[in-house]
């Protein structure tokens, strides 16, 4: 998934998505840990929610039809 990174105020901002930020058990005001590895930043959930596995589906369903040509693309 590609995302732009957006001037907000004197800063820049990574806009998540709703369903993405469901799948890693992230609400909004929930805080994040950054890493940065091999050139790559990470960011992960410090208080992850527990992810019920039929909304774990039903959110990975709703971003595969919503980037079927994206991840389409990507698997040339």
């Amino acid at each position: 998934m590609i995302k732009r990174i957006q001037k907000v105020g004197n800063s820049s901002a990574l806009i998540l998505d709703r369903a993405l930020m469901e799948l890693i058990g992230l609400r909004e005001g929930g805080e994040v840990q950054l890493t940065v590895q091999d050139g790559a930043l990470i960011v992960a959930p410090t208080q992850p929610e527990p992810i019920d596995p039929e909304r774990f589906e039903a959110a990975l369903d709703r971003i595969t039809s919503e980037r079927r040509e994206v991840l389409r693309r990507l698997a040339e």
